[in-house]
């Protein structure tokens, strides 16, 4: 059975264009300004502060991070930050999707200082537990627990699990170039309040392998969680895209602009005290930010403990900031052999104790 959120979903869109950044930068040096920009402006650039500028006719059509990208130099990942934090608009109104495309002469405008944060080099951090279900010479799965932010960004600096991660397996460090600079080893996250398995490369072959099989979806990953209310039909799928929300850019939601998410969903149990609830197991088909909560509360059905998607008052079994969320199991091939691998995790105390309280 497929549940119905409230908006039709639709399929996202691609980047849809082969010019390089180079030879499109070069281009739009003198179309633009010959064109499109006022007379004596230039095309900002990384060091300077906040700007505004109309799309030239050479980008008509093109997606808004990539027309930024290409315009200041800045990386689309630095881009995606930008548009998250609500700083690009587009004719006057702030973008929300970055696949968002732009038309020859509408106003971009980026506020702020356009020159990209430089994280200070990562510096491992013993004090930080790693709990370890399974490690080799080539990958690490990792039993993250709740509370636990994986990586290094805005207002989370230190004491991450990447910290803890490079105090224990050093090498990690060589995988910190580029875009994962601040995610060596990290092929998927799991949000903070989350907990359970993640899967760590400690080499650049495994890291591109294991990101391949994501990508295929090849890689399985399954999660315990507890909902509200009584899903009726024993198993189904949400599909449904989901996008950043229109009013908070770090909130995401269901809406037909967003990108294509398919979570398929199995009931494991059904209780009737204190309240109606569900137990089911969550298998991802895609791994967009915030997929189940997102998923599972535009059914009616959100998770127990999610004081962000979920219902804000009643019954509260957990802390704020832990829903009842864990990834139980993941399967994979190994990189080296090929073997498909499957790995598991008891769920943690803290939720063995909600399920314990519950009566049918």
């Amino acid at each position: 059975m497929s549940e119905k959120p409230s908006q039709n979903p639709r399929e996202g869109e691609g980047d849809g264009s082969s010019l390089t950044n180079s030879a499109l930068r070069s281009h739009l040096g003198d179309e633009a300004s010959r064109r499109l920009l006022p007379p004596g402006s230039s095309f900002p650039t990384a060091s300077e502060t906040g700007q505004r500028w109309p799309v030239p006719a050479a980008l008509d059509g093109e997606r808004v991070d990539r027309s930024v990208a290409l315009i200041t130099g800045l990386s689309r990942n630095e881009v995606e930050g930008l548009v998250a934090a609500g700083r690009v608009a587009l004719a006057g109104r702030p973008v929300r999707q970055r696949s968002t495309k732009v038309r020859a002469g509408q106003e971009i405008t980026v506020s702020g200082s356009l020159a990209p944060e430089r994280a200070p080099a990562l510096v491992g951090d013993a004090h930080v537990e790693v709990p370890v279900n399974y490690e080799d010479e080539w990958l690490i799965v990792v039993d993250k627990p709740a509370g636990l932010v994986v990586h290094p960004g805005a207002g989370h600096r230190e004491g991450t699990l990447v910290h803890g991660l490079l105090a224990r397996y050093p090498d990690l460090a060589a995988l910190a170039a580029g875009e994962d600079a601040e995610r060596p080893g990290v092929v998927h996250r799991l949000d903070k309040g989350t907990s359970g398995l993640l899967v760590v490369a400690r080499t650049a072959a495994a890291q591109a392998n294991l990101k391949a099989q994501l990508g295929e979806r090849t890689m399985t990953r399954e999660y315990t969680a507890l909902v509200e209310g009584t899903l009726r039909s024993d198993r189904g799928l949400i599909d449904a895209p989901v996008g950043r929300s229109d009013t908070d850019p770090t909130r995401m939601r269901v809406h037909s602009g967003g990108r294509p998410a398919r979570t398929r969903y199995e009931v494991v149990s059904r209780y009737s005290a204190p309240k109606p609830l569900t137990l089911i197991r969550c298998r991802l088909e895609t791994g967009r930010t915030h997929q189940i909560r997102v998923h599972l509360a535009s059914i009616g059905h959100p998770l127990v403990g999610d004081d962000r998607y979920g219902r804000g008052a009643g019954w509260k079994p957990l802390p704020p900031g832990r829903p009842f969320l864990h990834a139980s199991a993941l399967e994979l091939d190994h990189p080296a052999d090929g073997q498909r691998r499957y790995f598991s995790s008891l769920l943690p105390e803290d939720l063995s104790r909600v399920l314990g309280s519950l009566g049918s």
